[in-house]
C-alpha cells in the first residue's frame, strides 16, 4: 500500500464523513513532522529548538 493511496483514502474519509475539522489538525501534524525530519541533521536545529 503506497503513501498516496493512504492519503487518497484519508481524503475520501474526510469528504464522505464531513469531518472537515480534522483537516487543520492533519496539516499541522504533517508540517511539524516534515520540519522535524528536515532539521534533524542540520545546523538550524539549535535555533528551532530555542523558539520553543
Amino acid at each position: 500500500m503506497s503513501k498516496l493511496s493512504t492519503l487518497a483514502e484519508l481524503w475520501q474519509f474526510l469528504k464522505v464523513r464531513k469531518k472537515w475539522w480534522l483537516a487543520p489538525i492533519l496539516i499541522m501534524l504533517l508540517l511539524f513532522g516534515g520540519r522535524i525530519i528536515l532539521t534533524k541533521e542540520s545546523a538550524l536545529a539549535p535555533f528551532i529548538y530555542a523558539i520553543f
